[in-house]
């Protein structure tokens, strides 16, 4: 079972493992520096539907498909989905689970979703709730802006602190055993408001929830930065990590020698994101396509997953209310 440690981490007795994971992107993020490692690259932004609503629903679901053929299972072989996306209701990740017939849990956490989704099913599995379960998020640049940016001929400049809402899908396969890479700890992040009220900003209002969560994760863990291969976050982007380096700098700690963020690694500066990449997609992709691959080649070892999102929706920000951060993290071991 399960072992508390200080305030907030949770240590897994026996460390769930991520058997296989995948990740489908879009053509814009297949042109970054991190295309190699992608499964799949569509260069149809509609994936075969009639809607961006329903791409981002058949992305996802052909990851989760994808990720599944790679554990070497069938889709009966799972006991449960976890998967969130930045949707009203979550409908991306609905409609993609619906033919599954499995139990579904859909999660909300902004661009914090995969982190949440992967800490949720290894405390299900550690716990003996379920035994194999698949973890997924996803994001659609059009889906995305056609909830929050509607209508999208409208012409609204973006500031340089905007983020790119990626066109991205990563789903993980978790088990009891299978695999070298386990997720040893996590720790659920607290939501944490500084009166940030631009949508265009959101690096600004994540960044100080990531600063909570891996404060409270090295003090709880008696570990410092350099005791990881590398810590990530996603996706905080240039904005956000700059932020993030400043606000543990002040408080004698220091992550440069072994961070990345997701939003940055996503995309090449010729491809003018602004600040770089967002969404519940972003860091999955990222991490189930790049990161995960990794350790599974023996490059990394010990990894800090930090999923970072901004708690807003289009009625929120109309009426003018702050947007709140929160951070999710997993840690992610490999085994000798």
């Amino acid at each position: 079972m399960a072992k508390r440690l200080g305030k907030r981490t949770i240590a897994f007795q026996q460390p769930p493992a991520i058997m296989a994971s995948a990740a489908i992107v879009g053509e814009k993020e297949g042109q970054g520096p991190l295309g190699q490692f992608f499964d799949v690259v569509s260069q149809d932004s509609h994936f075969g539907q009639k809607s961006w609503e329903l791409a981002e629903s058949e992305m996802q679901k052909q990851t989760i498909a994808l990720a599944v053929e790679k554990a070497g299972l069938q889709m009966t072989d799972l006991d449960c989905i976890l998967a969130g996306d930045l949707l009203n209701q979550c409908i991306g990740s609905s409609l993609a689970s619906v033919e599954a017939h499995l139990p579904y849990l859909g999660l909300y956490g902004a661009c914090s979703t995969m982190a949440q989704g992967l800490a949720l099913g290894a405390a299900l599995i550690d716990g003996g709730a379920i035994r194999k379960a698949a973890a997924a998020a996803s994001s659609h640049f059009c889906s995305a802006e056609r909830q929050y940016r509607f209508p999208l001929a409208y012409g609204g400049q973006r500031p340089p602190t905007a983020q790119w809402t990626a066109t991205a899908a990563g789903a993980a396969i978790l088990a009891k055993g299978g695999s070298k890479i386990r997720i040893t700890h996590a720790i659920f992040g607290e939501m944490v408001d500084m009166g940030v009220k631009d949508a265009n900003n959101m690096g600004s209002a994540m960044a100080p929830s990531a600063c909570d969560t891996l404060e409270h994760l090295f003090e709880d863990t008696h570990t410092q930065p350099t005791d990881y291969d590398r810590i990530l976050t996603g996706d905080l982007a240039a904005v956000g990590a700059d932020l993030l380096v400043t606000l543990l700098r002040k408080d004698g700690i220091d992550i440069t020698p072994v961070y990345s963020d997701c939003g940055s690694l996503l995309y090449g500066s010729e491809q003018d994101t602004h600040a770089g990449g967002s969404g519940c997609g972003c860091s999955a992709a990222v991490v189930c396509g790049h990161i995960l691959r990794d350790m599974e080649q023996g490059t990394l070892h010990k990894v800090i997953f930090a999923g970072t999102g901004a708690l807003m929706s289009p009625t929120s920000l109309q009426q003018g209310q702050s947007i709140a951060g929160i951070c999710h993290a997993v840690v992610l071991e490999r085994a000798n």
